[in-house]
């Protein structure tokens, strides 16, 4: 049986780069590397809120560079 999907929120690409302030280039970026897991629906990317707050506030979370 496949998990309940009604409690995960996606975030557009163009969402994600604002709230970690950078630009919609490197949210691309991020997502093709891999750093950022993503989810196609057609043309578009869409990104689980939870993946961006992990990247943020775990340290290491989706590269090996150091942050700071």
């Amino acid at each position: 049986m496949r998990g309940d999907l009604s409690n995960v929120r996606f975030l557009t690409v163009a969402e994600v780069a604002e709230l970690m302030r950078v630009s919609v280039m490197t949210v691309y970026r991020m997502v093709q590397s891999g750093e950022l897991p993503a989810v196609r629906f057609g043309r578009s990317y869409r990104i689980p809120e939870a993946a961006v707050v992990d990247l943020v506030t775990i340290p290491g979370a989706g590269t090996n560079r150091n942050v700071g």
